[in-house]
């Protein structure tokens, strides 16, 4: 039943609505990929933090990700901005968006974003993001745009990074 109600058109809709009454500072503030150890292995700021602030932010959303009992949800405040962060295997995906913004979207968000992972590499594992992180990087940003959704659709975002990596 849930995959029928958060279907993609369901999340083009409700991104196409929320769109319209958001304003430019309701976006994602930072996309974070830990391990279980602590160790960061994808992180991108639409913001502007200095490295201190960075390593701090990262340490401190690891121990709250981390020590989080799992029958809670997967939607926590931090600060004036709320994590939203899903688990697969050994890793922490993590999103930090703006309080008013829709936790159910950026949730799908992040399972669309491992399916994506998944499909490009076949069965991803955190070694192929350490050892290629260019094409995690270039997945990431066919997938969200200046902090924003910009494609949903898998075969679009796969296409276009196909073709980026032909290039190569």
């Amino acid at each position: 039943l849930l995959s029928r109600v958060f279907s993609r058109p369901f999340l083009r809709r409700c991104w196409r609505r929320s769109a319209r009454a958001r304003a430019w500072w309701l976006m994602i503030q930072f996309i974070l990929l830990q391990n279980r150890q602590g160790k960061t292995r994808l992180s991108k700021y639409y913001r502007t933090y200095t490295d201190d602030e960075k390593i701090k932010i990262e340490a401190e959303i690891h121990r709250i990700v981390t020590t989080r009992d799992q029958k809670f949800t997967n939607f926590v405040e931090f600060k004036q901005y709320k994590l939203i962060y899903r688990r697969y295997a050994g890793l922490f995906f993590t999103l930090c968006v703006d309080v008013n913004d829709n936790e159910l979207v950026y949730f799908e968000s992040i399972h669309l974003f491992v399916e994506l992972l998944d499909q490009f590499f076949g069965n991803v594992c955190e070694l192929d993001l350490v050892f290629n992180f260019n094409k995690v990087y270039m997945i990431l940003d066919e997938f969200f745009l200046a902090g924003e959704v910009q494609e949903t659709s898998k075969q679009t975002i796969l296409h276009r990074v196909q073709d980026l990596d032909k290039l190569e």
